[in-house]
């Protein structure tokens, strides 16, 4: 053991979305919380998200409700109330996209749901666009579909990992896993150790959050735990940076119970934006080559918008794994999870919260969770000011188009 050892209540490993917004809640309500960051606050799935947040109505393409349109159904009216300052985590200096989304058809798809949006199980979340208020982008003769605009909204996911770090700053340090090591000790504590004995320290939580993503596989392998398990799904993002003047946030309606093509606008410092898109073909990206995948993409938007001309654009592929709590054959999970981490029967029960969000939308969800573990141990918050350990602090990480592209991300 070190010479120096830090107590908090909770520490969290992981400095994406879910870190971060469950960091947000439980200053809030006292606890001594710290977060920990092996690379940059956003890393991966965060910045790598389309930064939507919906109420479900993209799982209900097989025309009727779901156990995952509802479970999601709140969240947009969670996450506005953060945005006006009266929510659990303040958001007001993150910058929203667009306050709403759409989805449309084709004409060959046209009439499919149409009865479904106009019913009243969807009312007020969903309403059919006349064609005098069509967006800039269907405003040509050649498009024969419908279009129907959501509630849901699109989050500027920098300034959101940006507005979510401000609120908590001196909690945040970045960890070198190089020179660290996480631990259980007899009676069933965790000790995180840091560097060597003699120049290093100590830091023991009455509980860890593990918050990693992808990451939080080998830290509970680490562990030595056997629940839960985690599952990954891959996709490969295709990225569109263009000079056209439509700004666009939508979902294409397809054959299948999941969106055809997703598509999110991402402002670039130089007055170009990127299409961000995601849906159906991203999914059946995920097991190609980054070629094939752009080629498939270019198909798709020529097929659904022949009127525009993609000739001078540039275009980038991103696989992206996202990390799951594992389910039956591999479902997509409903809500968020977090869960006190089990071990083999033989070991010592140790104080480790596992969570993933599963999507973004979800971090509230999350954050609730997490609180509600701690209830069940009756782990209250101490007040006591956070420790002045001896890291840096991390940075926000760029995002996947800064990074194919080489141009800044737009500035909130």
């Amino acid at each position: 053991m070190h010479s120096i050892t830090h107590s908090v209540d909770v520490a969290i490993i992981g400095g994406g979305i879910a870190g971060l917004w469950t960091l947000n809640r439980l200053v809030n309500q006292g606890y001594n919380a710290v977060l920990l960051e092996s690379r940059a606050l956003g890393s991966d799935q965060t910045m790598a998200s389309q930064g939507m947040i919906h109420g479900g109505i993209k799982y209900t393409l097989g025309g009727a409700l779901t156990n995952a349109s509802e479970a999601i159904a709140d969240m947009p009216g969670q996450w506005s109330a953060c945005l006006q300052g009266r929510g659990d985590v303040d958001l007001r200096r993150a910058r929203i996209l667009s306050d709403h989304f759409h989805m449309w058809s084709t004409a060959s798809l046209g009439s499919r749901l149409g009865g479904f949006f106009a019913s009243r199980a969807v009312r007020g979340r969903v309403d059919a666009v006349p064609r005098a208020q069509l967006p800039s982008l269907f405003q040509d003769d050649r498009f024969h579909g419908k279009v129907y605009r959501l509630v849901d909204m699109v989050m500027d996911t920098p300034s959101l990992v940006r507005a979510l770090a401000d609120n908590v700053s001196g909690r945040l340090f970045t960890i070198d896993w190089a020179e660290a090591r996480l631990a259980r000790q007899d009676g069933g504590a965790c000790h995180l150790s840091v560097g060597d004995r003699q120049a290093g320290f100590s830091l023991a939580a009455d509980a860890w959050v593990l918050c990693a993503g992808q990451g939080n596989a080998d830290l509970l392998s680490g562990l030595g735990a056997d629940w839960p398990e985690m599952q990954r799904r891959p996709l490969k993002q295709v990225m569109v940076r263009h000079h056209l003047p439509h700004r666009f946030y939508g979902h294409c309606l397809g054959a299948e119970t999941t969106p055809r093509l997703t598509i999110s606008s991402h402002p670039l410092a130089d007055g170009s934006q990127v299409w961000y898109l995601g849906g159906s073909l991203a999914e059946k990206g995920a097991h190609q080559d980054d070629d094939t995948a752009i080629a498939s993409a270019r198909r798709e938007l020529t097929e659904l918008m022949p009127w525009l001309d993609f000739s001078d654009a540039q275009w980038a592929a991103l696989a992206v794994d996202r990390a799951e709590p594992r389910q039956r054959n591999f479902a997509r999970p409903d809500q968020a999870f977090a869960g006190w981490a089990k071990w083999p029967a033989s070991a010592d029960p140790l104080p480790v919260i596992a969570a993933w969000p599963t999507k973004l939308t979800l971090a509230p969800n999350l954050a609730q969770t997490v609180t509600d573990c701690l209830a069940e141990r009756a782990l209250a918050p101490s007040r006591q000011p956070p420790p002045a350990l001896p890291l840096p602090a991390p940075g926000i990480a760029p995002t996947p188009w800064e990074t194919a592209f080489g141009v800044a991300h737009a500035a909130a």
